[in-house]
Parts: C-alpha cells; sequence; structure tokens
C-alpha cells in the first residue's frame, strides 16, 4: 500500500491532491506544495513524496518535507477508513527516531491513533482564505509576472525576504520546469525606484479549486511600506485569472505581522490548526 513513486508517477500524486482539494475543506496538502518542493528537481520531490494505495487507488499523499516533517492529507471519503488508518499509523516509521512532526488533515481517523500513541500537539498555525468570487482590488503597485528572463529578481528577493534562504535561479527554474507550475505564476512587486520589493508564487489546483501562496515574501530593505500587503492582493487577483475559487495561506500563529499582513489584503482567519509532534 505505501509507496515511493517515480518521477514519471508524480504526476498522479499531484492529480489525487488536486482533486481533493475543496473550499469546504481544512486546509491539507495542496498540488502548490509539491511545486514548490520542486525547486530541488523532479528526482528530489519524487524521492520525499509517499502515497498510500489500495486496488490502484491512491488514498493517501504525504511529502517529506525536510528530515523531520511528514505534510500529509487523505482522500475526503477515506479520512476515517480502519483499515487505512492502522495502516497509516504502522507507516509512521517512515520518519526518523527522535523528535519529528506531522502534518495531516484535520478529521482523520490515524491522528486519533497516533494520539493514542503517545503524540502530542504542537505550536498552532493560522489559516487564512480570500473568497474569489468578486473581482479583487488593484494592488497599488506595479506587479510583474515572472518569465525565466526575471527569475533571477525572483530568487533575490525570496533571498532577502527568508533569513536562512538559499533559493537561487537555478532552482526557480527547477520549481518552473515541475508539473504543478503549469498552473502556477511567479509574481514580483516593484517600487517606483523599479526596486524588487516582493515576490509571491501562486499555484491553482484547477478551476473552481481553492489555490495557494507559497511562498510570498518582503525583501528586508523595503519593509514598512505596504507591500506585504500589494503583493498578496495581486496574488489573490493572479489566481482569480487561473479560475482558483479561493486563495489559500497558512503561517505560523506565533507570526503575528504576516497573519496581519494577510488579513489586510483581504484574507480571512480560519481556526488554527496544530501538527502533532512526537519527542521520542
Amino acid at each position: 500500500m505505501l509507496g515511493t513513486p517515480g518521477v514519471d508517477e508524480l504526476g498522479d500524486a499531484v492529480a489525487a491532491l488536486r482533486e481533493w482539494q475543496d473550499d469546504g475543506a481544512p486546509m491539507q496538502l495542496h498540488p502548490g506544495d509539491l511545486g514548490w518542493f520542486w525547486r530541488f528537481g523532479a528526482e528530489a520531490t519524487a524521492a520525499a513524496v509517499r502515497t498510500w494505495s489500495r486496488d490502484g487507488r491512491i488514498l493517501a499523499v504525504g511529502l517529506l518535507d525536510g528530515r523531520d516533517l511528514l505534510r500529509m492529507t487523505i482522500a475526503p471519503d477515506a479520512l476515517r477508513d480502519e483499515e487505512l488508518a492502522q495502516r497509516l499509523r504502522h507507516d509512521m516509521t517512515v520518519l526518523p527516531e527522535g523528535k519529528v512532526y506531522l502534518e495531516a488533515r484535520k478529521g482523520a481517523l490515524f491522528k486519533d491513533l497516533l494520539s493514542e500513541d503517545g503524540w502530542d500537539v504542537d505550536e498552532p498555525w493560522t489559516p487564512l482564505s480570500r473568497d474569489l468570487a468578486a473581482p479583487v482590488e488593484d494592488p497599488g503597485v506595479r506587479i510583474e509576472v515572472v518569465g525565466p528572463d526575471q527569475a533571477h529578481a525572483w530568487a533575490g528577493v525570496i533571498r532577502a525576504s527568508f533569513d536562512k534562504s538559499t533559493f537561487t535561479e537555478e532552482r526557480w527554474h527547477a520549481m518552473a520546469a515541475g508539473s504543478p507550475y503549469a498552473d502556477a505564476r511567479s509574481l514580483i512587486a516593484r517600487d517606483e525606484r523599479d526596486n524588487a520589493v516582493a515576490a509571491v508564487a501562486v499555484w491553482s489546483a484547477g478551476p473552481g479549486k481553492p489555490g495557494l501562496l507559497e511562498p510570498m515574501g518582503v525583501h528586508r530593505d523595503h519593509r514598512g511600506h505596504g507591500y506585504g500587503k500589494a503583493i498578496t492582493v495581486a496574488a489573490a487577483a493572479a489566481l482569480r485569472e487561473l479560475g482558483s475559487s479561493s486563495a489559500l495561506v497558512c503561517t505560523p500563529s506565533s507570526n503575528v505581522g504576516a497573519v496581519a499582513t494577510y488579513a489586510s489584503g483581504g484574507f480571512q482567519r480560519l481556526p488554527e490548526i496544530q501538527d502533532l509532534r512526537r519527542d521520542a
């Protein structure tokens, strides 16, 4: 039942994730999460993905996002499936010994089983969503859709937005070569002096499905001028153009600045969610 797809099988995992996205569902693993991971290349992405299948149908998809974090979601009609829950419980051996974390969809039976095994809740995260039924307002700054010729500028903003980022132009090209990027856009916001001040990637899951912002950053030298709000509004507009029903983003609740930025861009806070943590 547990499998690691080859590069030529990644499309099946992406297709399953697209199918499972729904505006009424809690925050869950999105095809854009795989798309963002694709910056490390197709082979690395395939090696990090796990699928659980039965009778030829994928029922769960996981992404090993680093050594100690498994991010996963389950087909909506299999959330309370006893056989699958027991299998997933057994297969948490995909994580190493020691302290590890699990991000999984709310309401899944196997999360209840893991709690019985001593897993505890971790720090809260805040999901936010913006409905895209109505047209999106002008962001108030110049927005550019990034192509290969501007990959260096987008990469530069991302590096300057996150203290430990090692993102490069080459990684943008790897990300853009992944199948999820066919329904994605990279955007840059520029100020009146033509400085690249903020950047975001948006990922559609298909028409009528919620889209994802991942990542979004404001250059550390240009903070405090409303560029976070501007690029967030631009991201919502881009997803609406791609046919998305809503725009989603999720950030640690402790990052009050990020939560406030998304809220200023018209995103509504959803109930907090928590990962599970195993300390030993």
